[in-house]
């Protein structure tokens, strides 16, 4: 079978495996008594639009994913396959402005680029205790400031690796050998499609109620061959070792505290030629009470001898606002103070309701220099079962790049 024919096959058979269950629970099909077959569909359609000085972008692109996953319970052994595709409906943006051929310079920069690749092939164990995967696979790890799938962007992230994870008691091991990161550039990105090396996710910790406590160690070794030179900062073989602690304390009367500290120093690795000793701080605070959230927090990418902490691995979208201006932390380090609040509504024709406003102040953290301001606001609710979301980021310069406003619609489906 060919690789397009393979993609075929397994973006159409959820759609007619999914039929006779849909209308029922969505749960696993049984096979036998022992085996199951579960379909994977999720689909999600958005329009995306930037507005710069210089450029703007009107980005409507599909996405799906698509496959199935058969689980054996006597062996507690499942293998997955899944395929992803996205369609670009209206192309005005530029998806792929590092390849000269396919870049659209007139346009801003829309991260989704058309592609039709295998997002996941693995075999997994597991049981209450010990989880064993093997192939491609997606790895996020905590609040993925390190190690994330990117799900943010149309096609997601994924490594070509082996995790093993433990759970005895108040220990917990999570480790994993990555030999392939598999961007979100897809098929079309030439030598961003992915990026070959020697990947380790080390990390362990203890919890006892509602504390937990873990170490952890991400070393990344890129094969030079790939290293695009214009990506080298955000490329350069690293070595970040640091601890990361959580609390989540109930005050009464349905209000909850949660905390969140993180410290890590981030040196060259493997051959990577440079000489840099940068740190990295964050903190968070989340006061939840009568249906409110309100958040404060504080991260610090430090910078060294003119070289600043990066994290290429990371779900960036998900830090430092959401226009998206520091995924590469620029050379003097970036300081992020931010506050926000959020809001469930019970409200029954939209179940689901939220809203959410939050506050970005940047400075670098070589000079404390004033980099720009963010605001970023979002609102969602579940309509049957498509999930519905509104999305507005707008970034004011102040001494980096330039002001940006972005704008989302997006309907989700799962099935």
């Amino acid at each position: 079978m060919t690789y397009r024919l393979l993609a075929t096959a397994l973006l159409a058979a959820p759609l007619a495996l999914a039929q006779p269950v849909r209308a029922a629970t969505g749960d696993p099909v049984p096979v036998s008594d022992t085996l199951t077959i579960d379909p994977i569909l999720d689909a999600r359609l958005r329009w995306e639009n930037v507005d710069t000085p210089a450029k703007g972008a009107d980005a409507v692109t599909l996405r799906l994913r698509s496959g199935v996953e058969l689980r054996h319970a006597p062996s507690h052994l499942a293998v997955l396959a899944e395929m992803e595709g996205t369609l670009p409906i209206v192309g005005n943006y530029n998806a792929l402005s590092f390849v000269p051929a396919r870049a659209k310079p007139g346009y801003a920069v829309v991260a989704d680029p058309a592609n039709v690749e295998l997002n996941r092939l693995q075999i997994q164990y597991r049981t209450k205790a010990l989880g064993l995967t093997v192939g491609r696979q997606v790895i996020n790890l905590d609040d993925q400031r390190w190690v994330g799938a990117v799900a943010w962007r149309q096609n997601e992230q994924t490594f070509d690796a082996v995790r093993g994870e433990l759970a005895l008691g108040p220990l917990v091991v999570d480790a994993s050998y990555a030999k392939s990161q598999r961007t979100l550039y897809g098929t079309d990105a030439q030598g961003r499609t992915a990026y070959d090396g020697r990947f380790w996710f080390l990390q362990a910790g203890l919890h006892h109620g509602p504390f937990a406590v873990k170490g952890f160690a991400y070393l990344l070794d890129y094969d030079r061959a790939e290293q695009v030179p214009a990506l080298a900062l955000t490329l350069a073989d690293t070595q970040t070792w640091g601890l990361r602690a959580t609390a989540a304390l109930p005050l009464g009367k349905g209000v909850k505290l949660a905390l969140a500290g993180s410290y890590a120093r981030q040196k060259p690795w493997a051959d990577n030629p440079r000489r840099f000793d940068a740190d990295y701080l964050a903190g968070q605070a989340d006061l939840s009470a009568h249906g409110f959230t309100a958040t404060a927090g504080y991260e610090k990418l430090g910078s060294d001898n003119g070289i600043a902490l990066q994290t290429p691995m990371a779900t960036l979208h998900k830090f430092n606002g959401w226009a998206d201006l520091f995924l590469t932390t620029p050379a003097a380090g970036l300081r992020d103070a931010y506050a926000g609040l959020a809001k469930t509504f019970a409200v029954q024709a939209m179940p689901g309701l939220n809203a959410t406003v939050t506050w970005h102040d940047f400075h670098s953290d070589a000079g404390d220099l004033p980099l720009g301001r963010e605001w970023d606001a979002s609102a969602g609710f579940k309509w049957h079962k498509v999930g519905l979301l509104a999305k507005y980021a707008d970034y004011t310069a102040r001494g980096y790049g330039s002001d940006a406003r972005k704008i989302w619609l997006e309907a989700d489906y799962a099935f």
